[in-house]
């Protein structure tokens, strides 16, 4: 091929500069990122959660710093496993997308998982004998559908289907389609803000320890509980390391990568906790939620009434199903790509629909997993399994940056020797956080990957491909 028709190949321009990136890792983020978990996170830290959302904040913004730098060196992968293998072992690599792919396949269960649950809140739910009662005695389909009361069961099939069609016809949102619902997030947010100030403005007897109390309670403060509540609120800044993949598209991308990442998580942090700090302040207790899962949506009921309560429940099903659908699309995509290096069987897992050229197999697969997965476990397990495989990720780049920015550099600085250093520390902590049952889950699935990856290399004596499918 001559120069004159590479140089007609279309490629990829250099045109986000650093507000597009920051903007990029926001919308992909959600700035409404912490009211599903809200809840979850009160219960276990006792109250504490501004505190364990700005601790979140403090591991991610060193791992931050690591993605920031190994994309530098990888511009083309953007990705914890290739960083891992390459800059370490090629087995090291494939055990971190290993765990990673928990990350992936659990987002779009606790997302099936929390839209089931805050569709109840248009619909209640009613007991099984309630419900059959209702029903024909052939069960008409049309009864079930057009019922007053739906069960959580119904909510969970339609969300799962609603995942797996819109990945299966290949629908994809665009960019400024994702925008615009971060606009209207960001707008209902502010409307939850100004009916917390009227709230507290109409409030009687809010003494100085009031304002205080959502950072140290000390009648309910525990390091242990506070840690598992971190290790579930750190779940907010989850996508962060989705920037670095754009290296090819932004302008001066050694610098930019970097800044971006960092003020993602950063911007994330502080909105997250005046978030939770206003809902602290509105609802002090941590235990006496209606539903834990949706405890958000309560609170914006207690100081906006009825319109805010649906409105802020609506656009957190909203988020959650954009967010939802995107990560079952990315699973079936990370199952591919490691089906056609045949990291797993290719037949199955590397097939790709001939029609709207997706990987179909892998949308069923994921849709069937997040299904029964919504019926056996709950918002929390599924939220913490995800930061188990996160997690280890995270701590995977974090040394990778060490190895080749400090132990291979001709030149040792202290900049370059801290950031990932805490970084990895303040990762394994939260991960050690973790709630026991959520270590088992998640050693027993890395331990899975362990062995099929030693039969696949005989013993790890022949490297196994593990590469992130391309766009």
């Amino acid at each position: 091929m001559s120069a004159n028709q590479d140089a007609a190949k279309p490629g990829l321009i250099r045109a986000l500069r650093l507000p597009e990136l920051v903007l990029y890792g926001i919308v992909l983020i959600q700035p409404t990122a912490p009211m599903p978990l809200y809840g979850v996170v009160c219960q276990e830290a006792r109250g504490h959660v501004v505190t364990a959302v700005l601790i979140g904040m403090v591991a991610v913004l060193f791992t931050a710093i690591s993605y920031g730098r190994m994309a530098r060196a990888y511009p083309h992968a953007g990705s914890a496993y290739t960083y891992v293998g390459r800059e370490l072992r090629p087995s090291l690599g494939y055990l971190t997308g290993w765990a990673m792919l928990f990350d992936y396949v659990m987002n779009p269960i606790i997302c099936v998982i929390w839209c089931s649950k805050a569709a109840m809140n248009f619909i209640p739910p009613v007991s099984l004998a309630e419900y059959q009662s209702l029903l024909p005695s052939w069960c008409s389909t049309a009864a079930i559908v057009f019922s007053p009361k739906v069960p959580y069961w119904y909510w969970a099939i339609c969300f799962a289907l609603l995942f797996t069609s819109m990945n299966l016809r290949g629908i994809k949102a665009s960019a400024r389609t994702a925008a615009l619902v971060a606009a209207a997030l960001g707008i209902v947010i502010v409307l939850f803000f100004v009916a917390v100030g009227l709230w507290l403005w109409r409030a009687h007897g809010l003494g100085p320890g009031t304002f205080l109390r959502p950072f140290y309670d000390p009648a309910t403060f525990s390091w242990k509980s506070l840690s598992t509540g971190v290790s579930i609120a750190a779940l907010t800044y989850i996508g962060f390391d989705a920037i670095s993949t754009l290296s090819e598209e932004a302008e001066n991308p050694r610098r930019n990568i970097l800044l971006a990442t960092v003020l993602t998580c950063l911007i994330t942090g502080l909105l997250a906790s005046l978030q939770v700090y206003a809902a602290q302040l509105v609802w002090p207790g941590y235990n006496d939620f209606p539903d834990a899962d949706t405890a958000f949506v309560h609170i914006s009921g207690k100081v906006g009434g009825p319109i805010l309560f649906l409105l802020v429940n609506l656009a957190l099903v909203v988020a959650t199903i954009g967010s939802g659908s995107g990560a079952h699309l990315a699973a079936g995509r990370l199952l591919y790509g490691m089906g056609r290096d045949n990291a797993i069987p290719r037949r199955f897992f590397g097939a790709i629909d001939p029609r709207y050229h997706v990987p179909r197999n892998n949308i069923i697969l994921v849709g069937v997993v997040a299904l029964a997965a919504a019926f056996a476990m709950s918002y929390q397990l599924g939220a913490e399994l995800l930061n188990f495989g996160a997690f280890l990720g995270f701590m995977g780049v974090n040394v990778s940056a060490f190895v080749r920015y400090y132990v291979r550099a001709e030149r040792r600085t202290l900049g370059n020797l801290v950031p990932p250093i805490l970084g990895f520390l303040v990762c394994f902590y939260i991960w050690l956080s973790l709630r026991p049952i959520a270590q088992m889950v998640g050693l027993g699935w890395l331990s899975l990957g362990f062995i099929y990856g030693a039969w696949k290399t005989k013993g790890y004596r022949e490297t196994i491909a593990f590469r992130e499918p391309k766009d």
